[in-house]
């Protein structure tokens, strides 16, 4: 057995530490010189996690794997391409880009398994469009044939990320991760939540309309918010997961230990 320097165990890295899953995306990379694809995730989300006091892991999509390859605490779904509009009930837009079928039913699966265990969830732009096709709702293709401008994703030479003010539902659970602070977005996202779908509620809004974010109603905490979280400095939607990731790892403890003691019992 591996010991620490100390005489003792050595300790398992996430020991005592809640651990997220963050639900890795694929890209094309050249890596000295060789081309190649990748499963990756923003560094922020890994760094953010990990400073609120979680282990965060990241989850490779699997084809038809529902299961998760470790025991989580949380997960993350981030952004990412645009879902198949097949997947409700919809004819692709002319800008509809990057669909991928098979990634969709990946994450919708495991998206699915979480929120049935009622393991803590964050969906970040594409995430929270996942949530709400997954609760039967329906989606804006291309949001500025909508609001007739590009504000929620400008069109520029550089990345850009739109700006505005959040009119948000007091005493929900966004308006608690964002209380003593500003409450803004900072997004690029071309599709939006349409029809909401059932057990959602539309907890923020930006300033035309458009939903911002949504809860999962009788959840313990599943969250889908729009803008960019995790390409700005602000933490505060991965510190309020870790919290959640954390109350989760505490009671699934003291589980295990009251079935341990019911077993010594018997």
């Amino acid at each position: 057995m591996d010991t620490a320097s100390n005489g003792s165990a050595a300790v398992p890295a996430t020991a005592g530490r809640p651990v997220v899953g963050i639900l890795a995306r694929t890209a094309p990379v050249t890596l000295q010189g060789v081309g190649m694809t990748v499963s990756l995730t923003l560094q922020r989300h890994v760094d953010f996690l990990a400073a609120a006091g979680c282990a965060p892991v990241l989850l490779p999509l699997l084809p038809g794997g529902a299961d998760f390859p470790v025991p989580l605490d949380g997960l993350l779904i981030p952004g990412g391409p645009d879902l198949d509009p097949a997947l409700y009930g919809g004819a692709p837009h002319p800008l509809t880009r990057g669909a991928n079928p098979n990634l969709d039913r990946a994450e919708l699966a495991l998206a699915r398994a979480a929120l049935a265990t009622g393991l803590p969830v964050l969906g970040i732009c594409r995430g929270m469009q996942l949530l709400n096709v997954l609760h039967g709702g329906t989606l804006h293709q291309h949001l500025p044939a909508v609001t007739g401008d590009d504000r929620h994703s400008p069109e520029t030479a550089a990345y850009t990320l739109g700006r505005h003010r959040l009119d948000v539902v007091p005493g929900s659970r966004v308006a608690q991760v964002l209380a003593g602070g500003a409450a803004e977005s900072a997004c690029h996202h071309h599709q939006a939540v349409d029809r909401l779908g059932a057990g959602l509620l539309a907890t923020a809004r930006a300033p035309d309309g458009v939903i911002e974010a949504v809860e999962a109603v009788d959840h313990p905490f599943a969250l889908g918010v729009q803008w960019e979280a995790g390409q700005t400095d602000d933490e505060r939607l991965h510190r309020a997961l870790a919290e959640a990731a954390g109350r989760a790892s505490r009671t699934a403890g003291s589980a295990r230990t009251s079935r341990g003691a019911a077993t010594d019992i018997t």
